[in-house]
């Protein structure tokens, strides 16, 4: 089951307890465990280093997309996930952003769980 995180707190949790993963078109931050018990958190964000309004959205629109297709086939433990755009994520064709992200999940998890 997948929860949106919107409060500015939760992301900034992520971001200073969890581990961080750098991929080509995008980034992953996790934080094992989560918040709220069996449940995982998945948070979006775009900064203006992507671009303007319309860039930033598309760039989240397509995160939202890929997490929707992937999420069901990786094996992700309960905890709180922080995608974050680059500005390749705009014009990156689809099945590279796909890559990327459990690329990014698979590296994320495998150092929480160090």
């Amino acid at each position: 089951m997948l929860r949106r995180l919107t409060k500015r707190r939760e992301f900034v949790k992520v971001a200073q307890e969890g581990v961080y993963c750098p991929a080509a078109t995008l980034i992953v931050q996790m934080l094992i465990p989560c918040t709220v018990e069996q449940t995982t958190g998945i948070g979006f964000t775009a900064s203006r280093r992507v671009g303007n309004a319309v860039r930033r959205n598309r760039a989240k629109r397509r995160l939202r997309e890929i997490v929707r297709l992937s999420f069901p086939e990786l094996d992700v433990p309960y905890c709180d996930i922080v995608v974050i755009a680059k500005a390749a994520t705009v014009d990156a064709p689809f099945d590279i952003l796909k890559r990327d992200f459990s690329y990014a999940l698979r590296r994320c998890i495998k150092e929480a769980t160090k």
